[in-house]
């Protein structure tokens, strides 16, 4: 993993604010913003532009802005601010000031007045659908509303009047006078003001009409004095909009807006609509659910922020498309894990082992490290008693050639303890295998045995009197198509649910250390993949784990079949 609190890695936007500070432009200074709406919670394309606006003022000795663009109550909720504040923070980043554009209300009130004083912004009132219909095609050019040309004097009474409460919803608009021919469609007098009657989450009821996002942006910008507005590619043909707003109204700075490209990532859904309506119909546990691709979901899920860092860095800023595969996001996951998780010893689908040559009472501690390569992370001591649990899939009754693990009359090698023996298997009344009696060679204990004998198979294992009784989530991806939302086979994106991307598992063993561990705590189990104690649900007495990514990544060749059309 890279230090990214270091690493400065060059793209198109650094490049052009290089040279605005070669040339004296903004008087060298950077400032840039990141301005999120409160509608719902960030997920892992948020995390690209955060990176990104959060390094570039970092890395320039600049300022960024957390500005919350609240122009819509009907969407916005405290609860997503303060997920969004929480989020940026995990990140790593923190913002120069905290700003909403409500701060603003008055001031871009004032402005919307400058222009209908200068008779470039009028009150109409066609209906959204006249409005439709008068706005032209992308091969038709609009026509002018008949209220377009009504005077000065007419539009600014009626916009006092709207703000004053005398009109009901969607009676009247405040539209942008620019050009109805124009070929993009942003500038065919877009609607600059509405009226809509609700509560704001910080303002209350002093305002009954609200500024639009392509009327606020701009000026929030410039009110802050931002040097680089910097925005994803569907904001390219708003930025002629944002433009003339700036070269329209008295205002002394005037920011750049530069777009770049979005992140995508496949097998998952990054539509703030899309990820509220699995919320809103129950397809998961709720914006935090490990199996979203939420920050909080992923924080949730165990990733490590500095992953996420990492990972923002790795694929870049550029124009061009930014698809970006799942295991791409869970191999960063992996390199950082590897380097900081403690290694313990858990047995998720528990069977019995007896020793039956082994001394009843008797107990061994065996030293085991926490980490092979990072002896300062410590290590523990591993009780060793008569009966042990092992993963079921580390048996086999009637196994495949070249089968290492236990089978009847088979042998492997206990990690970090003895070689034993399966000599016989018990049954319950179906059938079902729940308990093996085998033997151990004391002769051949890890690191002090006095045998030679060597077998090819090592499993892991917990001491079934010190096993702590755990509960472990199993998370897989929730599409099982890259691109569940592409509609391309006329299929709605909730068809593709993975109904097999949460599995519980209840009975879980893990080792005597693990006794007191904390939410958020960090492990590899050996074998098995990495989790983390769940943040919400786990206590010390009733452990709960989320399986954060697997040891390998067994999608990586279904998606390269899938790029290849296998």
């Amino acid at each position: 993993m890279s230090d990214d609190s270091t690493t400065k890695k060059s793209n198109f936007i650094r490049q052009i604010i290089d040279r605005d500070n070669a040339s004296g432009k903004h008087g060298g200074r950077v400032a840039t913003r990141f301005p999120p709406e409160p509608n719902g919670y960030l997920h892992i394309g948020h995390a690209k532009s955060i990176c990104l606006n959060f390094g570039v003022a970092r890395d320039y000795g600049g300022t960024c802005n957390l500005r919350f663009d609240d122009t819509n109550p009907e969407k916005e909720d405290l609860e997503f601010s303060r997920a969004i504040e929480r989020d940026i923070r995990w990140l790593g980043f923190e913002w120069e000031e905290l700003l909403h554009a409500s701060d603003y209300f008055e001031q871009l009130y004032q402005y919307a007045e400058e222009l209908i004083s200068k008779d470039l912004a009028y009150v109409d009132q066609l209906s959204a659908e006249e409005m439709r219909q008068f706005r032209g095609t992308l091969k038709e050019p609009g026509r002018n509303s008949p209220y377009r040309d009504r005077p000065v004097e007419e539009s600014m009474d009626l916009f006092r009047r709207m703000r004053a409460g005398e009109f009901e919803d969607g009676e009247m608009v405040l539209r942008a006078k620019i050009d109805m021919a124009a070929p993009n469609i942003n500038m065919r007098d877009p609607v600059i003001y509405r009226i809509k009657r609700m509560e704001h989450q910080r303002s209350g009821d002093a305002w009954c009409i609200y500024p639009m996002y392509d009327f606020t942006h701009c000026i929030s910008d410039a009110l802050e004095g931002i040097t680089h507005s910097l925005c994803t590619l569907e904001f390219e043909d708003h930025r002629p909009l944002y433009d003339w707003v700036l070269d329209n109204i008295t205002v002394d700075c005037h920011p750049q807006q530069i777009e770049f490209a979005r992140l995508d990532i496949l097998y998952a859904v990054t539509s703030k609509r899309k990820l509220k309506q699995l919320v809103d119909e129950g397809h998961v546990e709720g914006w935090d659910d490990p199996r979203m691709v939420t920050l909080s979901g992923i924080r949730r899920r165990g990733y490590p922020p500095d992953a996420i860092r990492e990972f923002c860095d790795r694929i870049g800023i550029s124009k061009a498309e930014n698809k970006v595969e799942l295991s791409v996001l869970e191999g960063v996951a992996r390199d950082s894990l590897s380097h900081s998780a403690r290694r313990v010893m858990a047995v998720l689908k528990p069977i019995k082992v007896v020793l039956t040559n082994y001394p009843e009472g008797q107990v061994e501690e065996m030293e085991c490290p926490y980490h092979p390569q990072r002896p300062e992370l410590g290590s523990r001591k591993m009780p060793f008693s008569r009966e042990l649990y092992i993963e079921q899939d580390d048996f086999m009754e009637d196994p495949p050639r070249k089968y290492f693990r236990l089978k009847p009359g088979g042998a492997v090698r206990l990690r970090y303890g003895y070689i034993i023996d399966c000599q016989e298997v018990i049954k319950d009344d179906n059938g079902q295998v729940v308990e093996l009696r085998c033997t151990y060679d004391p002769d051949t204990r890890s690191g002090t045995g006095t045998s030679d004998r060597k077998v090819k198979g090592t499993i892991h294992w917990v001491s079934a009197d010190h096993a702590v009784d755990a509960t472990v989530r199993v998370y897989d991806r929730l599409f099982v198509r890259a691109q569940p939302a592409d509609g391309k086979e006329g299929k709605d994106f909730l068809e593709y649910l993975n109904p097999d991307s949460l599995e519980v598992l209840t009975d879980c063993k893990l080792e005597a250390s693990m006794s007191n561990v904390q939410p958020e705590d960090h492990f590899q189990f050996e074998r098995l993949g990495y989790f983390v104690a769940d943040v919400k649900d786990h206590q010390p007495d009733a452990p709960v784990f989320n399986r954060t990514v697997s040891l390998r990544d067994s999608w990586a060749k279904i998606e390269q079949q899938q790029k290849q059309g296998g």
